[in-house]
């Protein structure tokens, strides 16, 4: 499995566009029975009525606790920030932390905005590895999620969660002890849904520019994000069926998660518009895609709109790659934690 890298000015062609199979020839089977039963459980608890089986959720979710003792060379710890909306983020510090400033890495975890929390074992393993790896304090948030909060809750849980941010109140909890922040260093990520509210948050952020008083934004780590539209797009015919992220799936996912009566070409989901101010300090993207992504197309579109824009942006696509692969143990996931580590250390110095 390799790494294609793209410049932002060159274009370049897919290698297994022609190919028709749903998992790289080179998965193990053990992870693609992994794979099958994630997709399994999914399907099993969407209800015809757009509403989920929290209940049956709640028997089988994987969840991790936080932890102020050292764990994989991390401290982490819990916090509610709006009790009403649940809105909760976790934190993870070096347990070890160097005596210069840390970046500040905002995750958002995916799952479809219907699926998943900060809590969930896949997530916090990985905001434990970028932490330690990154060496950054990392802020996952536990987002609202949907069908019982549609759009915007997302997007305005993220925007809270900056906010608190920018207030200096994280300084003083007892997990920051010995950590000093750097405020001009933050960027947000996340991977699928999660993205998708990176890049909202983000334009947000940008277009109340005047209002913040610590934080700047320094990029955006977009791990296959999830968008959309009413086209059938090549990749999602010919890679139909895939885990994850059926077609069948995510209409289901993105009809609990929009407003009452949109469809796809809503802004949340169709971002495509040249239209759409992002805002003159949109930040620079790292943006990532897998070539057996159903998602992948959509992903390029995301790409070129940011370009036309006269954004920032890196490409880095991943030919033998599954949607959500980086949190299995990939050789890929491997090279993208690297790729994210120079990205931020890169924009740390600008």
């Amino acid at each position: 499995m390799t790494l294609k890298e793209q410049p932002p000015s060159q274009s370049q062609s897919h290698p297994i566009a022609t190919c028709n199979a749903l998992f790289p020839p080179s998965m193990p089977w053990k992870m693609r029975l992994a794979f099958k039963l994630g997709s399994a459980i999914t399907d099993a608890s969407r209800r015809s009525d757009g509403t989920i089986k929290r209940r049956l959720l709640s028997f089988i979710s994987l969840s991790s606790s936080a932890s102020l003792r050292p764990y994989s060379g991390v401290r982490s710890s819990d916090f509610t920030l709006n009790p009403p909306h649940n809105l909760r983020i976790r934190v993870f510090v070096p347990a070890q932390p160097p005596s210069t400033p840390l970046p500040i890495l905002v995750f958002f975890h995916g799952g479809g905005f219907a699926y998943l929390s900060a809590t969930s074992t896949f997530y916090d393993a990985v905001c434990r590895r970028f932490c330690n790896k990154i060496q950054a304090v990392v802020v996952s948030v536990d987002y609202r999620l949907s069908p019982e909060y549609r759009c915007p809750a997302q997007y305005d849980d993220g925007v809270e969660v900056l906010r608190y941010l920018d207030s200096g109140k994280v300084q003083a909890e007892k997990v920051m002890e010995g950590i000093k922040l750097d405020w001009s260093s933050c960027f947000l990520s996340g991977d699928s849904a999660g993205a998708n509210i990176a890049h909202h948050v983000a334009r947000r952020f940008c277009m109340e520019a005047t209002s913040w008083i610590r934080i700047k934004l320094a990029g955006v780590v977009s791990i296959q994000p999830f968008f959309g539209g009413e086209e059938r797009t090549e990749s999602e015919i010919r890679l139909e069926g895939a885990p994850i992220v059926s077609m069948e799936r995510t209409d289901w996912m993105w009809k609990a998660f929009l407003p009452e009566g949109a469809d796809r070409n809503h802004e949340a989901a169709h971002v495509f518009n040249q239209t759409m101010e992002l805002g003159s300090t949109f930040p620079p993207v790292l943006l990532v895609i897998g070539g057996y992504d159903p998602l992948q197309d959509w992903q390029r579109r995301y790409h070129e709109m940011l370009k036309k824009k006269g954004k920032e942006v890196r490409l880095l696509e991943y030919p033998n790659a599954v949607h959500a692969f980086y949190v299995f143990p990939f050789e890929e996931s491997k090279q993208l934690l690297a790729e994210i580590k120079a990205f931020v250390e890169e924009k740390r110095s600008n």
